[in-house]
């Protein structure tokens, strides 16, 4: 885990993780969200659905932002204060996402905004937004 305190951080400054989805994430995500909708859980009625097969939950990508955010960059004590989603493309099981972030602006009072994506196997952006974070001003001692 990567601890960055505010006055280390630099416009441009980058991160990312890679992680292939598996039904079992998916089916793990539903079980603690409660979010059982047919769209991810249920294949023989979403073949029938818009997309024709089963979806990753949206907000299970958005949690990979989250944890490049929060053990990467900035890293270990950043607060999340705000993020924008815009969902642009499904995710299918076994696809393999890119988290990213990308410092864009120091907006000061210790705030930091970073544009955040997560990409497929195909580089394409299936989900954008924003984010404002807190980083830590100091580095915590164990």
């Amino acid at each position: 885990m990567i601890e960055n305190t505010y006055d280390e951080l630099k416009v441009g400054d980058k991160s990312f993780i890679e992680k292939t989805i598996t039904e079992t994430d998916v089916y793990m995500y539903a079980g603690i969200t409660g979010d059982l909708s047919w769209l991810h859980v249920n294949e023989k009625r979403a073949q029938k659905g818009h997309f024709k097969t089963r979806i990753v939950h949206g907000m299970l990508l958005a949690g990979f932002i989250s944890n490049v955010i929060g053990n990467y960059l900035p890293g270990a004590g950043t607060i999340y204060q705000s993020q924008t989603l815009n969902f642009l493309k499904p995710c299918f099981m076994n696809d393999t996402i890119r988290a990213q972030v990308e410092i864009i602006e120091k907006l000061g009072k210790g705030r930091i905004k970073l544009k955040t994506a997560c990409l497929n196997q195909n580089d394409e952006v299936i989900l954008d937004g924003e984010a404002i974070v807190i980083p830590p001003r100091t580095k915590t001692t164990d």
